[in-house]
C-alpha cells in the first residue's frame, strides 16, 4: 500500500505495540483534526471518564490505509475528525460500526444528511470551506498582485509561492481535487491542475501546513480549509483569507467508531460526547474556528460565515466511494504529481 509505505512500517509498528496490550480502562483514537484539538479533547476526555486515552494524530489519508489494514485485527476504537468524504469510503467498504448518537435531534441538516449518506456508520462534526490565504507582507515585498479566484493561483507570476496539501494524505487536499472536478469538470479540472502545479513548491502531508506556513512567512500563498488560515491569522499572521471568486467546495468533518473495535461502549460513549455542546466545545478551546454540527453548541467568535461562501454542491455520495477515490488519485499521480 502506498501510502503506509510513504508513512513508514514504523508508525504502525509504534501504535500496535502501544495499543498491544489492551487494557479495559483505554481508549485508542486515530485523530484527525490539528494537533492542539486533539491534545484539548484528550485531556479533557480523560479528565472527564478516568479514562486512559491514546490519541496519535494522523492526515486522513494515512488513517484511512490504517483502519483497512487493521481490518482484520483493528487496535483503533474510534476515528474522531477529518474529512467525512474519507470516512465514507470506510463506511462503503464495511469498515465502520454503525452508532446511534444520543445527540441526533439536536444535529444540525448537513450533519444528519451525512449520517443518512453513510448508513448510519459516521456523524457530521464540524463543516468548514476551502480556500488560500496569502501573507500580505510576502506579497508585498515581492510586489505581486492580491489572488481572488483559483484561476489567479495558475498565474505564472505565483511561480514557486504556493503550497497545497498531498491528495493520498491529506483530506484537504482531496477535497480540493474534488472542488475543482466539480467546478470545472474532470478534464478541465486536471488541466487547470497541471498548471496550478508549475507554482507549487511541495505538495505536503498536512493539509493545513500550506497555511501555517504561509502564517510563518515561509511560502507567500497557502491552499487550506479556511478555518485553518483564520486559527493563523487570530494568533497574529499578516494573512488575508480569500474564498475564491468562482466558488469553491466545503468539509463535513466527521465521527466514526471502526468496526471490531475493542472498547466499543466506550466508543460510543465518546462518540457521544464528542458531538455534545460539551465535546464540541474543545474545538474553540483549542482555537479552532469549524462550524459545530450540534444546534446548541456555540459558534466560534471568528468561525467564517459559510453561509456568505459561493459552495459547490458537493456530491459526497459520487467521491465518497472508493472507486472515485482510487481513480482520482491514480489520475493525479500520472498526470499532476509522478513522484509520490
Amino acid at each position: 500500500m502506498k501510502l503506509l509505505t510513504a508513512i513508514g512500517a514504523g508508525v504502525l509498528v509504534t501504535f500496535a505495540a502501544a495499543t498491544g496490550s489492551r487494557a479495559a480502562d483505554t481508549l485508542n483514537i486515530l485523530c484527525g483534526v490539528d494537533e492542539v484539538w486533539c491534545a484539548v479533547m484528550e485531556k479533557t476526555y480523560e479528565a472527564k471518564t478516568g479514562l486512559a486515552v491514546n490519541m496519535p494524530r494522523m492526515s486522513t489519508g494515512e488513517i484511512l490505509d490504517y483502519v483497512r489494514a487493521e481490518k482484520d485485527a483493528p487496535t483503533v476504537d474510534v476515528w474522531w475528525g477529518g474529512t467525512g468524504v474519507t470516512h465514507l469510503q470506510a463506511a462503503y467498504e464495511g469498515l465502520l460500526e454503525p452508532h446511534h448518537p444520543q445527540q441526533e435531534a439536536d444535529l444540525l441538516p448537513w450533519a444528519r444528511n451525512f449520517f443518512s449518506l453513510s448508513g448510519g456508520s459516521s456523524v457530521g462534526l464540524y463543516a468548514g470551506a476551502l480556500g488560500f490565504a496569502y501573507n500580505a507582507d510576502l506579497l508585498s515585498a515581492a510586489g505581486l498582485p492580491a489572488p481572488n479566484c483559483w484561476k489567479d493561483l495558475a498565474k505564472p507570476i505565483y511561480r514557486g509561492h504556493i503550497l497545497s496539501g498531498n491528495p493520498h494524505s491529506s483530506g484537504t487536499a482531496f477535497t480540493t481535487l474534488v472542488t475543482l472536478v466539480q467546478l470545472l469538470g474532470e478534464d478541465e479540472a486536471f488541466a487547470y491542475m497541471r498548471e496550478l502545479g508549475q507554482n507549487i513548491t511541495e505538495y505536503t502531508k498536512a493539509g493545513a501546513e500550506p497555511v501555517k506556513a504561509a502564517g510563518r512567512g515561509e511560502i507567500t500563498i497557502g491552499i487550506s480549509f479556511m478555518h485553518d488560515a483564520v486559527t493563523q491569522k487570530e494568533a497574529g499572521a499578516p494573512l488575508v483569507i480569500v474564498a475564491p471568486c468562482e466558488g469553491t467546495g466545503y468539509e463535513i468533518g466527521a465521527v466514526s467508531i471502526v468496526k471490531g473495535s475493542q472498547n466499543l461502549e466506550e466508543a460510543r460513549r465518546f462518540v457521544d460526547f464528542a458531538l455534545s455542546p460539551e465535546g464540541q466545545a474543545t474545538g474553540a478551546a483549542a482555537g479552532q474556528n469549524q462550524v459545530p454540527s450540534n444546534a446548541r453548541a456555540m459558534l466560534p467568535p471568528a468561525a467564517p460565515d459559510i453561509s456568505m461562501i459561493k459552495m459547490v454542491d458537493y456530491d459526497f455520495a459520487t467521491f465518497g466511494s472508493p472507486e472515485q477515490r482510487s481513480r482520482l488519485l491514480s489520475r493525479f499521480d500520472r498526470e499532476i504529481n509522478p513522484i509520490n
